[in-house]
């Protein structure tokens, strides 16, 4: 991985493929690795960006306030980028989705897959889960607070484990430890994303949901191929909320037809 490092802070990012550029933005469980599955096939029509957000994966925690937005910015300042098409999951969708708004003329399209919406009024089941999450945390069992995660955002309310790929438990268990360990810190200095009108958003928008996802984020994603003009709503049946690890090849047939519409 390459490092920016500078007086703002440190991110780690790697580049990949020659082509326009794609950004990828991972979810808030995961670091840059969740879109591996993804890289080989869309590098061969783009030049593929993957980073990690402050505190996730190799970049480091922030030390004093940021903006998830302005960190974007400058890796694209940085890498030479004028516009990109801009891909994010999860929280990573919620940053995508507040880098369009504030800077809608360095985005060529965008695609979002199960992004939280601010202010949402979360179901009992939702509020259970960060509850379970809290206690555990609190109680310095960082072990059942990563167990906590993979049950609600890798395996999903509708499935058994034995209906999740083998080694992905794995693979995630890692990023989501190195996420909680970093939260509070992360927490306590991002500024947050901006606010504005998603009936703004004027380039083409793709809205990602999986099937087996909590109902409140199929509720969400529905709200947000609504509210933006144009979107398209795309189900993958066989994901829960990390598309990109349990349809790789659904998500990347969907992303390379949708980017070289």
């Amino acid at each position: 991985m390459f490092t920016l490092a500078d007086d703002l802070g440190h991110l780690s990012y790697t580049v990949t493929g020659e082509g326009s550029p794609v950004v990828l933005v991972h979810a808030g469980v995961a670091d840059h690795r969740m879109w591996d599955a993804l890289v080989p096939a869309l590098a061969e029509l783009h030049t593929v960006i993957r980073y990690d957000l402050r505190g996730f994966g190799e970049s480091a925690p922030p030390a004093g306030s940021f903006s998830e937005t302005d960190d974007l910015r400058r890796l694209l300042d940085h890498l030479g980028h004028q516009r990109i098409d801009l891909v994010g999951a999860s929280w990573g969708g919620r940053v995508a989705v507040d880098f369009t708004l504030a800077h809608p003329d360095h985005v060529r399209s965008l695609t979002i897959l199960a992004p939280p919406w601010p202010g949402y009024d979360w179901s009992a089941e939702m509020i259970a889960y960060d509850e379970a999450e809290t206690a555990a945390l609190v109680a310095g069992d960082l072990d059942t607070a990563v167990g906590v995660n993979l049950d609600m955002w890798l395996r999903g309310p509708g499935r058994g484990w034995e209906d999740v790929a083998p080694g992905l438990a794995e693979q995630l268990r890692a990023p989501i430890r190195t996420s909680l360990v970093n939260q509070d810190v992360v927490g306590r200095h991002s500024l947050g994303g901006g606010r504005g009108d998603l009936a703004t958003i004027a380039v083409p928008t793709l809205v990602g949901i999986g099937c087996l996802d909590v109902p409140d984020f199929q509720d969400i994603a529905r709200r947000y191929a609504d509210e933006i003009p144009g979107a398209a709503l795309v189900e993958f049946p066989t994901a829960a909320h990390l598309i990109s690890l349990d349809a790789p090849v659904e998500l990347t047939a969907a992303l390379r037809a949708f980017l070289t519409r």
